[in-house]
């Protein structure tokens, strides 16, 4: 297996990152449970290979009280920061496999609700 594995258009790429933001999520954006559930979905969504279970947490006080979560794959990680009082959620996905960006999208819309969402996907050289 070549050490840069994703080739796009001719150009070996290291590895694929999406860059997500989501806004004015649902409820269960609050859960560390259903972070959790999410981190489980978004690996068999991706068709990658978990490294043990999630890594979930709360963290903070007042208005930067959130979660922080990390999903270690085979291929590399999950992560996820969020913000209980404006119901936002910051997730980076990145893997030396190649993966569906789209499916990245898709699962936080059917997990989270949210109300606006904006990623980016970057391939790394």
């Amino acid at each position: 297996m070549p050490y840069k594995r994703i080739v796009i258009d001719g150009v070996r790429h290291y590895g694929k990152h999406v860059i997500l933001t989501a806004s004015g999520c649902n409820a269960a954006l609050l859960e560390k449970v259903k972070i959790a559930d999410f981190c489980r979905d978004m690996v068999k969504r991706i068709d990658m290979v978990a490294f043990g279970e999630p890594f979930v947490e709360r963290f903070g006080d007042g208005d930067e009280v959130g979660i922080s979560a990390v999903q270690l794959i085979q291929t590399s990680a999950i992560t996820i920061h969020t913000n209980d009082e404006a119901r936002d959620m910051y997730l980076d996905v990145f893997s030396c496999k190649d993966f569906e960006a789209d499916a990245v999208v898709q699962a936080v819309k059917d997990w989270f609700a949210p109300a606006g969402i904006e990623s980016q996907t970057l391939l790394r050289k």
